[in-house]
């Protein structure tokens, strides 16, 4: 599979023409190969949004609204394409393809809802005759960098309420992923969006550097918006300071989830274990703590032990186990790594450990610590680890000692011992008797701590991707003497 890219309304091969290849995680075929952009396409794409920019912010409401509801129709058409894509490219399970397609139609259906809800305010001046108002305006282009793990979602996520607000856009593709990015490309061109409102961009991995200082760098590029791992987070949000361009940050994370010595255990494992691993565990918001208190410790592991021993993995176009391959060898074996460190350092295996190329079934490990490697890092596969505490305030403490601060959960009978806990948690998203991977379209979403800032979803998100400006109207002036 042959992937050009987006620049404009043309499909095009990078300048120099060069390509690179992404290879299945699980096979080691060519999945896609992909145009390796360079700097100067980098600089073509933001050129053409740049272009597209004017008529674009002054297109009313409805017209986007429509484009962007045209959009959704295709996406929700297209599951089948998507999840063929992703499971080459990735070794996702072929259910994650479609799931993602559709919930990305929702996603372009809410931002569609929002194009009429970029709003204003009457502002009271102490200056006599003087209507002050302060109203949001576009901005200009923005700039999309979108990660692999569940494509279809994150890089629609990462355009949609930027062109509901009336800016252009830029999305630079995961080089994981290339074919799977360019492919929501050609949702919104057969959508009718005009010539260079959407652009995408994919690159080779040693050249990731460069293209990405080009498009923060460029001129109309005034917002930046990514996620991904918090190392490469760091470098965006440093790359984007130097520019003085905002930047909205979705990060990694460690999510806890907490097990009070109330809860119903039955509902606790089958969210520990929703959570842990659903998508092989490569999810931010993925359980990668679960906090249980002594009280109940030994019948949670019991249950969980049995939940996850069906759990099993192969590749994912066989159809056969619940879980698919990771993203690829080498980050199997980071997970390994990490399991073998926490089982030499006194951790229990309870169940898994072993991985077959890119592949592991659901694996447990009992009586972590803060010695082990697993209990601060984030491992991002199908690994959790379990922690056992004495009391509240214990499982508090070592839900927030991280430093990441995305997703978490709690499970207990007493809600408002749960929700006084929830109130105490260091993360942006805490969810009480239910699993820690949770998202909806028009839901603010975001972290704190290492695992970002801002917010994507809802009318939370209008404000990164639009300027607030102060308007006055004076009808009579007033100066001092002499004036």
């Amino acid at each position: 599979m042959d992937i050009g890219l987006l620049i404009g309304d043309r499909d095009v091969g990078a300048q120099s023409g060069a390509t690179f290849e992404r290879k299945d995680p699980v096979t080691g075929l060519v999945a896609s190969r992909a145009a390796a952009a360079g700097v100067a396409d980098a600089k073509a794409a933001c050129d053409a949004a740049a272009a597209a920019f004017p008529a674009w912010s002054a297109t009313g409401p409805s017209a986007k609204r429509a484009l962007l509801n045209k959009a959704a129709d295709i996406m929700a058409t297209m599951g089948a394409k998507f999840s063929e894509i992703i499971t080459a490219e990735t070794g996702a399970a072929v259910g994650w393809g479609h799931f993602n397609a559709a919930f990305a139609a929702g996603l372009l259906r809410e931002a569609a809802a929002m194009t009429t809800q970029i709003t204003g305010e009457i502002i009271p001046s102490d200056k006599a005759g003087n209507f002050s108002m302060a109203v949001r305006r576009p901005v200009g282009v923005c700039l999309g960098i979108a990660p692999w793990n569940a494509p279809v979602i994150l890089g629609v996520r990462s355009i949609a309420m930027a062109l509901a607000c009336g800016n252009t856009v830029v999305m630079k593709a995961s080089e994981a992923c290339p074919a799977t990015h360019r492919l929501i490309g050609q949702v919104m061109q057969e959508a009718g969006f005009p010539a260079g409102v959407v652009n995408v961009v994919t690159n080779a991995p040693q050249d990731a550097h460069l293209v990405v200082e080009a498009l923060i760098a460029h001129p109309a590029v005034k917002r930046i918006n990514f996620t991904g791992s918090t190392r490469v987070g760091r470098i965006i949000a440093e790359t984007a300071g130097r520019y003085l361009k905002p930047c909205l940050l979705e990060l990694g994370g460690k999510a806890p989830l907490i097990v009070l010595d109330d809860a119903n255990l039955d509902d606790a494992v089958r969210a520990a274990a929703f959570s842990a691993f659903m998508h092989q565990g490569q999810i931010c918001m993925s359980a990668e703590r679960i906090i249980v208190q002594d009280a109940i410790a030994d019948q949670f592991i019991a249950k969980f032990k049995e939940k996850a021993a069906g759990l099993t993995a192969g590749d994912p176009r066989a159809g056969k186990n619940p879980l698919g391959a990771v993203v690829s060898v080498e980050a199997m074996n980071r997970v390994v790594e990490l399991v073998d460190d926490a089982v030499a350092k006194g951790g229990k295996l309870v169940i898994g450990g072993k991985a077959n190329g890119a592949i592991m079934d659901a694996t447990i490990v009992d009586h972590v610590n803060p010695t082990m490697k697993i209990y601060a890092e984030e491992s991002f596969g199908p690994s959790v680890s379990v922690i056992r505490v004495k009391d509240d305030e214990e499982a508090l403490r070592i839900a927030n000692d991280t430093e990441y601060g995305l997703s978490s959960a709690i499970f207990g009978q007493n809600i408002d011992r749960c929700l006084g806990m929830a109130q105490k948690l260091n993360t942006g998203i805490c969810h009480i008797n239910g699993p820690t991977v949770q998202d909806e379209g028009q839901i603010p979403f975001g972290g704190v701590g290492a695992s970002g800032y801002g917010r994507f979803g809802s009318k939370a998100s209008i404000g990164e991707f639009t300027d607030l400006r102060w308007i006055t109207i004076e009808t009579h002036q007033h100066y001092p003497p002499g004036f």
